[in-house]
């Protein structure tokens, strides 16, 4: 905005008459009259209400019937044009019905159930009573949480609500602090929910609204009975709304016991990932992958990438391995802590972001719209989670990448999920020449392995190990021939498959072994490296036959 100089009049060496308004206007901000201030902010506030509204046509958003405070939020997020799971949401939300939602992660289901939600709020306005709360919205992670909770803030903006966030993992008492005096929307984990309430610091009798988002995942995290005992404590009339990624049965069965009449509102065929997102694995062993995606992050021209491992050990690995090759990283999990994870997000969303090294539980919450790459450093056991995980990119209509590192042991987990997708994923084959060599795994030990002890494995790629473990989980009678009284004691679990041939014809060796380690005196502590190369974990050390078998055993793994 170009200011108007014209009434302005400098002073002068010959003490020349001063326009007022001229040094009304040349005073510092402080030293105005506070109703100027005041006057100047509201005149501010609408001018970029204004330029908000001028550059983005909300008038979509309008015909699903959302009032001019919503609308101006939207302009103001940049928002032109609704998505199809809340066009086809929006006006049942509206309307009081229950509704069965799916669709893919970064098609804004958040906003298919917060905007209709906070519409209903504004056409109803009654206060929340001390430590209760008309809109309840469940979610299975912090960061998701949090997320969650930042949305209702940007779309209510214009509508004065009050809003409140618990989860884990932090200071208990800020939350309860601002939930003390009632909130329209409380935005919450399950865990801390419900601590809250035996504490009697937040009720939940009064809620009009409920909110499942991610209800998949919120069952993958073995949350089914903290939200059963919630949902008891619910008043039985209110509006519920189901929100997920996928619907597999046991989500289905939880609904049926929740939703009055629903309404199922579908976007897209079960766990299809986004067609934004190209799609591709490399069939590599395990200890090559880390040198592959070193040379792909230095090489491959990736920007915002999400690096997806099974464990939380793993991950914490990987970053290191990551940073010592010269690549920025840095790893969320359950395992940090709530400000560690923050702090993480916050880079990542950065100009020059670290690659983020993420398990699945944590990533749930990760909303961020340029993420160029996803990288499954390891295949999910659950075909389901690969597609949350590639969900990660092509949000908000952008195009994106998802990498998968394939081993042997892994070819049955691609399997799966290629049949849940119904369709082949392409194999890349462009390995650059420099990557580490692997022993073959045709030595005599290992083929030794594969054709002896626990049947289960014969056949399989990778039957290295799941011939071994097979016959672990068998029992001694199948890997030694007889158990001992030691039962599942490292020595019987070993004798037969892990071990070689002389135990497999007398696994009462690898028994007797341990059982010398378990008769003798107590055990002392060492530090051994974790199965995934991860940080070390004290273990007893043991002696005799035992000690020959872990030795095998960890060089087998």
């Amino acid at each position: 905005m170009q200011k108007d100089h014209s009434r302005m009049t400098t002073t002068t060496k010959d003490h020349a008459p001063v326009n007022h308004q001229a040094d009304h206007q040349a005073k510092p901000r402080a030293e105005r009259p506070h109703h100027d201030r005041r006057e100047a902010h509201d005149q501010h506030d609408k001018n970029d209400q204004q330029a908000g509204r001028d550059g983005a046509d909300v008038s979509a958003f309008a015909a699903l019937g959302l009032s001019e405070p919503l609308l101006k939020a939207l302009a103001h997020e940049g928002y032109t044009t609704p998505t199809p799971i809340q066009t086809k949401a929006m006006p049942h939300v509206l309307a009081g019905r229950d509704l069965f939602g799916c669709a893919q992660t970064g098609t804004g289901k958040t906003a298919a159930f917060a905007l209709p939600l906070i519409e209903r709020l504004m056409n109803d306005r009654r206060h929340a009573a001390p430590k209760h709360c008309r809109i309840l919205v469940l979610a299975p992670t912090r960061e998701l949480a949090g997320q969650i909770h930042d949305s209702f803030k940007a779309y209510g903006r214009h509508a004065h609500l009050k809003s409140a966030v618990i989860y884990g993992g932090v200071n208990q008492n800020p939350q309860a602090s601002a939930v003390a005096r009632g909130v329209d929307v409380l935005v919450a984990t399950p865990g801390r929910l419900l601590d809250l309430i035996g504490q009697r610091l937040v009720e939940i009798k009064t809620v009009e609204y409920l909110v499942l988002d991610e209800a998949d995942r919120m069952l993958d995290m073995g949350f089914i009975h903290d939200v059963r005992r919630i949902v008891g404590m619910l008043p039985r009339q209110r509006q519920t709304l189901f929100f997920s990624a996928t619907l597999p049965a046991e989500v289905r069965d939880l609904a049926g016991t929740m939703l009055r009449d629903p309404l199922e509102v579908k976007t897209t065929p079960q766990a299809t990932p986004a067609e934004t997102v190209a799609q591709s694995v490399f069939h590599i062993p395990q200890k090559q992958k880390r040198s592959l995606l070193v040379h792909l992050l230095q090489t491959g021209g990736m920007g915002r990438v999400i690096v997806f491992t099974r464990t939380k050990r793993g991950a914490n690995k990987l970053a290191q391995d990551l940073e010592k090759a010269g690549v920025r990283a840095a790893a969320i999990h359950g395992n940090k802590s709530q400000n560690q994870r923050e702090k993480a997000l916050a880079d990542f969303k950065s100009p020059r972001p670290p690659v983020l090294i993420a398990t699945d539980i944590a990533a749930r919450g990760i909303d961020v719209d340029e993420v160029s790459h996803v990288v499954n450093f390891e295949l999910p056991h659950e075909p389901e989670t690969y597609v949350h995980r590639i969900g990660r990119t092509g949000r908000a209509g952008l195009t994106g990448e998802a990498v998968s590192f394939c081993d042997r042991e892994e070819e049955d987990r691609l399997q799966a999920i290629e049949r849940l997708l119904r369709r082949r994923i392409p194999v890349r084959n462009d390995l650059p020449a420099d990557l580490p060599k692997v022993e073959s795994s045709s030595s005599g030990r290992d083929s030794e392995e594969r054709s002896g002890g626990g049947g289960r494995g014969r056949g399989r790629p990778g039957g290295q190990r799941r011939s071994s473990e097979g016959s672990a989980r068998s029992g001694g009678a199948r890997a030694g021939g007889a158990r001992s009284s030691g039962g599942r004691s490292s020595g019987g679990r070993s004798g037969g498959a892990r071990s070689g041939g002389g135990r497999r014809s007398g696994g009462s060796g690898g028994a007797g072994g341990d059982g010398q380690a378990a008769a003798g005196p107590a055990p002392a502590f060492r530090e051994v490296s974790g199965g995934d190369g991860g940080p070390t974990t004290p273990r007893p050390a043991p002696t005799g036959g035992a000690a020959k078998v872990n030795r095998r055993y960890r060089r087998a793994l």
